[in-house]
């Protein structure tokens, strides 16, 4: 799995975008992002597809977070969760027009074939002290051939 480039592709997107005045990072962040719409990104699954996979070699399903991170006290209120669900709408755009991430996946499990599919939630966190809207992005990708079953 060439994972380095996976994450590239998924943050290109991100980037490409031009919404995270934050930016976006290729990690979980350990302390509070700033003002704005911040993107972070890191996996948070990997294992077996079963049903995508044969009798000598195994397909891989990983799953990747894509978090949006925005400050919950600004003003106006009523503008967070629009502004948010926003950059949502925008990187499920991406991920459905780039369904092999440049070649690197099979595909994105759009529709969830081998997982519960794209999808995205919605929570706060307090991080430093500092209470943040967030809506998490899972991101579901199947790797075809990725290890070999031993005979």
């Amino acid at each position: 799995m060439d994972i380095a480039s996976i994450l590239d592709q998924v943050i290109s997107h991100a980037e490409s975008t031009g919404i995270f005045d934050g930016g976006v990072n290729g990690h979980e962040p350990k302390s509070s992002p700033g003002n704005g719409l911040t993107c972070a990104v890191w996996a948070q699954r990997i294992g077996p597809a079963p049903l995508g996979s044969g009798l000598a070699i195994t397909t891989g399903l990983l799953i990747l977070n894509v978090r949006i991170y925005t400050p919950m006290l600004q003003q106006p209120y009523d503008a967070i969760d629009p502004m948010v669900i926003a950059a949502v709408d925008a990187l499920i755009t991406e991920y459905s027009g780039a369904f092999t991430l440049g070649g690197n996946v099979r595909n994105v499990d759009l529709l969830g074939a081998y997982s519960p599919g794209l999808m995205a939630e919605a929570g706060y966190i307090n991080q430093d002290g500092k209470l943040m809207r967030i809506m998490t992005i899972t991101l579901p990708m199947v790797i075809n051939d990725l290890w070999i079953q031993a005979p």
